[in-house]
């Protein structure tokens, strides 16, 4: 058993495609599943920092090949997974990760650009799962990840509207893609993070402050996320190590979600004092 516990999360051998691999969990999705063994397609618009991403595998010699793809696109994403065919001609991880959202208030949200929201993050992210999963079916086997995020469940307000609403199909998509082809082998499960540090965040707080204060006093581990807190799940998603893991909804969140709305973090806490237990008035 000392021996081959670590063969559980090897994946040589094994092509993983991940979404948004140019910066971020997607970059870092990327390298981990590279050095654990995996082949590993890059796929992002920003074809530049793809290719960044690559010459990283490179220098260890990993096997890549660098996508351009819109996943927004259902005609990009099938000619994507014909490049797959034609290069590794199997599929056995997805890392769907990549997708635009925008900030609007519910009165001021248009259906142009609420439309362009669920394009990005609901049919471009069930196309990726269809096309990956009808190889994996083949094959009878393979694992696929979707990144939801806190509004697939909870509202954040602030206006997430589109955002909440996409994500919130996002994790049913899962639940309904796990429910359909678990017994033929393959599994389908959610990661929701929290806030984590991107480029685009690091813009927002730069604009408002006290926006990084806001999302602090909501996680009790008391930090932001970063792209490597995703290196450990997708390892153990991608692998063999989660073979009966399958329709799960997997935080990623410093304590967010079990923290109660009213909640305070352990570090912000006050001193111990006496009160009267009356639930819901504490």
């Amino acid at each position: 058993m000392k021996n081959s516990f670590p063969e559980m999360f090897h994946l040589n051998g094994r092509v993983a495609v991940v979404t948004g691999a140019a910066q971020g969990m997607g970059q870092a999705s990327a390298l981990a599943l590279s050095q654990a063994g995996a082949d590993v397609v890059l796929v992002d618009r920003n074809l530049a920092g793809a290719e960044a991403t690559a010459a990283q595998i490179h220098s260890w010699n990993g096997r890549t090949l660098v996508c351009a793809t819109d996943v927004s696109d259902p005609a990009s994403i099938r000619d994507l997974f014909r490049q797959v065919d034609k290069t590794f001609g199997r599929v056995d991880f997805l890392g769907n990760i990549a997708g635009d959202g925008v900030l609007a208030r519910p009165e001021d949200l248009t259906l142009e650009e609420l439309q362009k929201v669920l394009q990005n993050l609901v049919v471009g992210r069930f196309i990726m799962c269809q096309e990956a999963g009808k190889r994996m079916l083949q094959q009878g086997r393979g694992s696929i990840m979707n990144i939801g995020s806190l509004a697939s469940n909870t509202a954040l307000g602030r206006g997430h509207i589109a955002y909440s609403m996409a994500m919130g199909a996002v994790i049913q998509m899962t639940r309904e893609l796990s429910t359909e082809w678990s017994c033929r082998g393959v599994r389908v499960n959610a990661v929701l993070p929290a806030q984590v540090i991107n480029p685009s965040l690091e813009a927002r707080i730069a604009q408002d402050p006290a926006l990084k204060q806001r999302f602090l006093n909501g996680i009790p581990a008391g930090r932001l996320g970063e792209p490597k807190d995703i290196m450990g799940l997708v390892l153990l998603l991608a692998s063999d190590a989660s073979e009966w893991i399958t329709g799960a909804l997997i935080p990623m969140d410093g304590g967010n979600m079990a923290m109660n709305a009213g909640g305070t973090p352990g570090h912000q806490a006050k001193p111990v004092q006496s009160f009267r237990a009356e639930s819901g008035k504490n």
